[in-house]
């Protein structure tokens, strides 16, 4: 491993999802820094590394981002293999763009291992194709959270007629049910909301733009969880039923 600083995807959840390169690098490091949504049955992986926690959650107390920056640069400078460890993919809503930058820019080496996006894996593990013949020629991904509070182009995305996947939105249904109505999203397109994709908890809510957030209620939804809009999300046979948990 020639570089010093690795922004690794760890994947979803499901350990078995690493990549060979994302172990590989993770046998190798001398320090490894742990997103809070990574699964702590990947650290095996980690041989004798230091692991320290820098845990970033929505609405709950989390490392500052410069902090995290100051300790890849830390111990990069003293020469070690540092790996920073990611949910999903470093570069799909994990600031692994912004890190890598900021390391280079002083001088570190910096390179990205892709992981899995939970958008991708909850999807597939949910028999949800998000592109399919003749159905959805294109599928976008975007998170309803954003550091300034800037509101995206809903009527753009409801126009599109792509699969929408949307990260972080729990919090916000009513806001993007809303707006994709405003929008002109049709108020029967098929929705999938999916909780802790690809982990043996993994729940998953179907129903449709209107009544989304009342079922997601209903359902007892929590973060993290993505959802899918879109023709793909339709349940067999065309039936959109909300899944309601058995107790």
């Amino acid at each position: 491993m020639s570089a010093k600083v690795w922004l690794v995807g760890a994947g979803p959840g499901d350990p078995e999802l690493l990549t060979l390169k994302a172990v590989r690098a993770m046998n190798e490091a001398d320090v490894v820094l742990i997103d809070d949504l990574v699964n702590p049955a990947v650290l095996e992986h980690c041989g004798n590394a230091r692991v320290i926690t820098v845990g970033k959650r929505g609405g709950c107390r989390s490392t500052p981002q410069d902090f995290i920056h100051r300790l890849m640069l830390r111990y990069a400078r003293q020469g070690k293999c540092v790996v920073r460890l990611k949910g999903g993919d470093p570069c799909i809503f994990g600031r692994g763009g912004e890190e890598a930058m900021w390391l280079r820019e002083r001088g570190i080496e910096a390179q990205v291992i892709n992981g899995i996006t939970s958008g991708l894996a909850g999807a597939t593990q949910c028999d949800i194709p998000l592109t399919l013949r003749g159905v959805s020629r294109g599928v976008t991904l975007v998170t309803a959270h954003t550091q300034d509070d800037s509101r995206l182009n809903w009527r753009a995305l409801a126009e599109g007629g792509t699969t929408l996947v949307v990260y972080m939105g729990v919090a916000k249904l009513e806001e993007i049910r809303q707006q994709l109505l405003e929008g002109g999203m049709t108020a029967d397109m098929p929705v999938a909301m999916i909780e802790n994709a690809s982990l043996p908890q993994q729940r998953e809510c179907r129903s449709v733009l209107w009544r989304m957030q009342d079922d997601a209620q209903a359902f007892a939804l929590k973060s993290p969880a993505i959802l899918v809009i879109g023709k793909v999300a339709a349940a067999e046979q065309a039936a959109y039923v909300a899944v309601v948990a058995s107790a």
